[in-house]
């Protein structure tokens, strides 16, 4: 059974979301992933949803594209720096998953088929679940972003749309947060 997204016990994970990637791929799907981590930050800005981001050698690929690096920043989250492929074989980002010990994590980010996948299959590997946000995750080329994605799913990761994870975290019509957050997707 598919357990619903609860914000409280989840942690949203940001990767690589950097310039110099984001100017080698399709301007539609990086338009895509700007859009859909835009809504997932400000939910979990708003539902008190931690989040972590990564940035891989941001001295060759540069830093957080501007649209996110803001929207981190209004979550108080620096991102943190790494060699590694998978995030959490960085100690600072395994050491700040842990403190938080989320029950799942939501991950959104650059390249589907490497970092996002390397990431996912270690956090499946742990055995914490695992959700990917389809419609937030980029690679080159489209055929990359797939594979990714099957990759992920395979290791046992639930791909959501990002329009199914907000409303997850909401769980209910009818609430301050409800009102203000759904605004994000009409």
């Amino acid at each position: 059974m598919l357990e619903r997204l609860e914000a409280r016990r989840s942690i949203l994970v940001v990767v690589d979301v950097q310039e110099r990637l984001a100017a080698a791929m399709p301007k539609e799907t990086v338009d895509r992933l700007v859009a859909n981590a835009d809504v997932l930050l400000e939910a979990a800005r708003h539902l008190s949803v931690p989040v972590l981001a990564t940035e891989q050698y941001p001295k060759g690929l540069g830093p957080t594209i501007a649209p996110v690096r803001a929207k981190l920043e209004g979550c108080g989250v620096t991102p943190i720096d790494k060699l590694t492929f998978d995030a959490l074989s960085e100690p600072r980002v395994a050491e700040r998953l842990a403190q938080h010990d989320p029950s799942a994590v939501v991950v959104l980010g650059m390249e589907s088929h490497v970092c996002v996948f390397q990431t996912v299959r270690e956090l499946r590997r742990r055995r914490i679940r695992t959700i990917v946000a389809l419609d937030a995750v980029a690679s080159r080329t489209e055929e990359n972003r797939l594979a990714g994605l099957a990759l992920a799913e395979r290791t046992g990761a639930v791909l959501m749309p990002t329009e199914s994870i907000l409303f997850d975290w909401l769980e209910r019509a009818g609430t301050d947060a409800f009102r203000a957050l759904s605004k994000l997707i009409r």
